[in-house]
């Protein structure tokens, strides 16, 4: 026993203390027989992104990995950080290795998307009733060879989601068969599929998209005779048809975002409000923005594919002003602009829904300011012009070509 000292610091300063973490991998390499050349890298990069604190629990968590008696390969090591965890999501030891290790390419980046995607498919087929279950997980099977096969050939493949989509219209369909007393794929009538369809009427096309895969396949495969989608159309009015917002709300919007000293919007949700509302960015320009893709000297952005980089405004770019200042404040190494709690550990960027949720509070999506921003160039000026601008195809940009009057050139 010897008294332990703590630099002279009290217990809340030393539990602070940026060097803390330091001495800790220092007592952790005198231990160990052999320590592995990039704890001491490891260290830093971790002091670097996390708390003295959440530093030392890492070290810690990471001596015990290293003095099991296993196979200290960093593709090991993070296999083993994995399996420790019990939840759906990795660990914060697992996140910090796997973003350690594969910057470094010491070991390979996990599966970990595709495993969260095969655990919603299952969950899905294992919803659709007993006999009607193994023909719905054999076209789930029958869908992930197709995309194997699209990969291979260099052509477009089916993500995660469609594929999801697909089965869960699959899975409704079967559900909505066996309320009807049918337990067969065989016995399914056009009038099945119309009285389904007529549920929803809202998603008819796209339910009638996923159905007629279905049965494709399942014509195929000899487990239908006939396909009883063939036929059924689900027409719907060419061209955009959806809401926008009117221009007094898009006013209401702009005063919102463009107030740089109302504390209460969050910089994220001003940046991507302006950019939605005047640039027209969608959710993945959004996602995708890094620091690189930022110009200060002549206040461009570079958002996705657009040809060209992006002339900001004056409100506009007093919200990047205010990201920038944010993601400095946050120590941390992920490149995007709009990094998250969860993704402030590593390189990935925000999730889908992220930018949703940020102007939920506004009460409008950013899909409802693209359409509108679209939708008001695309009727006022020249559609391949909107097309040239966005990187867009330009059947893309008539999309959103309507009759349009202007009442100031009435007589």
């Amino acid at each position: 026993m010897r008294r332990h000292y703590a630099l002279g610091l009290c217990t809340r300063c030393y539990q602070r203390h940026p060097g803390r973490p330091f001495v800790t991998a220092a007592n952790l390499t005198a231990r160990l027989d052999d320590p592995p050349s990039w704890l001491g890298e490891f260290t830093a990069h971790a002091a670097a992104i996390y708390t003295p604190a959440a530093t030392v629990a890492l070290i810690t968590g990471l001596g015990r990995l290293l003095a099991d008696g296993s196979s200290r390969h960093p593709q090991a090591l993070l296999e083993r950080s994995r399996q420790q965890h019990r939840g759906q999501a990795p660990g914060t030891l697992a996140r910090a290795l796997e973003e350690f290790f594969t910057a470094r390419g010491l070991a390979l980046p996990s599966s970990q998307a595709s495993q969260l995607a095969a655990q919603r498919r299952q969950r899905c087929i294992d919803a659709v009733p007993g006999p009607l279950r193994p023909a719905v997980a054999a076209f789930a099977h029958a869908c992930l060879q197709a995309r194997e096969r699209a990969r291979r050939a260099g052509t477009r493949p089916r993500a995660d989601n469609t594929i999801e989509r697909r089965l869960a219209i699959t899975r409704d369909m079967a559900i909505f068969l066996t309320a009807r007393g049918s337990n067969d794929w065989a016995t399914t009538s056009v009038h099945d599929i119309e009285t389904f369809l007529a549920t929803r009427p809202a998603i008819r096309r796209s339910c009638l998209t996923a159905l007629r895969h279905f049965f494709t396949w399942a014509r195929a495969s000899k487990l239908v005779l006939t396909d009883p989608t063939r036929g059924l159309t689900a027409r719907e009015p060419r061209g955009y048809h959806g809401p926008t917002a009117p221009l007094g709300l898009q006013k209401q919007l702009f005063r919102r975002w463009a107030a740089t000293s109302d504390s209460s919007v969050h910089p994220h949700e001003a940046l991507t409000g302006l950019l939605t509302l005047i640039h027209g960015a969608s959710t993945e320009e959004l996602r995708a923005l890094a620091i690189t893709d930022i110009d200060p000297a002549n206040r461009t952005a570079r958002l996705g594919r657009r040809p060209q980089p992006t002339p900001l405004d004056p409100a506009t770019w007093a919200a990047v002003e205010r990201c920038l200042a944010c993601h400095g404040q946050l120590r941390t190494a992920n490149p995007h602009l709009l990094v998250t709690r969860k993704t402030r550990t590593t390189r990935a960027a925000a999730s889908e829904d992220y930018p949703r949720r940020l102007l939920r509070a506004a009460g409008v999506t950013p899909r409802l300011l693209r359409c509108t921003r679209l939708a008001e160039l695309t009727t006022s000026t020249d559609p391949k012009l909107v097309s040239a601008a966005f990187g867009i195809h330009p059947q893309a940009a008539t999309h959103y070509l309507a009759d349009h009057i202007d009442e100031g050139l009435l007589p």
